[in-house]
């Protein structure tokens, strides 16, 4: 059996590539797409929520269930923005989808900023509100709604 191609090393590839993982429910390797001591941030995480995850396994942990309790069908709206940085990428994005619990819609608005080192995540601070989340689809994080 051939082995699967390697994912891109250009910032803005591997960024779309971790997007048609997410969608594909592949936890395991869009994790695998992280830097070993890779940081995730959430700067305006709510109450209870982490801030910060050290480290490939703590991003492991956070994502492990995520398609347990949403369940993403898309990303409508993807514009990725160069820095003068190469390993930059400031990303505004929407996702689609709907939370598993309750069948509720789910959508998603998201600023992130992006660093990638040798086609891995390095840094990763996701600027996403918690209030405009959707009724129980935070659980996977320790919603505590």
């Amino acid at each position: 059996m051939p082995s699967a191609p390697a994912p891109p090393t250009d910032p803005a590839a591997l960024f779309r590539h971790s997007l048609r993982l997410l969608l594909d429910k592949d936890i395991p390797g869009w994790v695998a797409l992280w830097d070993e001591d890779g940081i995730m941030e959430f700067p305006f995480a709510a109450e209870g929520l982490p801030r910060r995850l050290d480290g490939r396994e703590a991003v492991a942990a956070y994502m492990r269930d995520y398609p347990d309790h949403i369940d993403l069908h898309d990303f409508p709206r993807v514009e990725i923005h160069r820095t003068t940085d190469p390993r930059v990428l400031v990303v505004e994005m929407r996702s689609a989808g709907r939370v598993v619990a309750t069948g509720a819609p789910f959508q998603m608005d998201y600023v992130a900023v992006v660093t990638v080192e040798d086609g891995r995540f390095t840094r990763y601070r996701d600027y996403w509100s918690p209030a405009t989340a959707p009724e129980g689809s935070l659980d996977f994080a320790g919603d505590a709604r």
